[in-house]
């Protein structure tokens, strides 16, 4: 497999990924995931695609991701390597759409409105 480099997004999250075949190393903003992640959860939702396809082990993955927490974070970087896995090998596409890691999650926060506490809630009402 050539490099692939592709990008994933969720919320304010951006998450560009380069990809080479490899020994598993992967690399977050130039630390190890294990000190990137101290969530064992987050590294796990990173490693799926890898998972799914039995594919862990076998692909050297830097990153460089920005902007929202680490949540966020860990879902760009799963949806940018599924993007990157289906540029290498567009067999493996279906499976991963059917575990739903090719849909970028759009939901963002909503922007604050003028004369409104936040993006809905009013201020406290006084009657008196």
């Amino acid at each position: 497999m050539a490099a692939t480099n592709t990008s994933g997004r969720r919320k304010t999250s951006v998450a560009r990924i380069y990809m080479q075949a490899g020994q598993g190393n992967i690399t977050i903003n130039n630390r190890d995931m294990k000190s990137y992640f101290a969530n064992e959860l987050l590294e796990n939702i990173v490693n799926q695609p890898l998972a799914i396809l039995e594919q862990v082990g076998q692909y050297d993955i830097t990153v460089n991701v920005s902007g929202g927490g680490i949540a966020g974070q860990a879902e760009a970087i799963r949806l940018a390597i599924s993007k990157a896995l289906v540029s290498d090998n567009a067999e493996i596409k279906s499976a991963l759409r059917k575990e739903g890691f090719m849909t970028r999650d759009p939901r963002m926060v909503e922007r604050k409105k003028f004369g409104k506490r936040k993006a809905r809630r009013s201020f406290q009402f006084s009657k008196r």
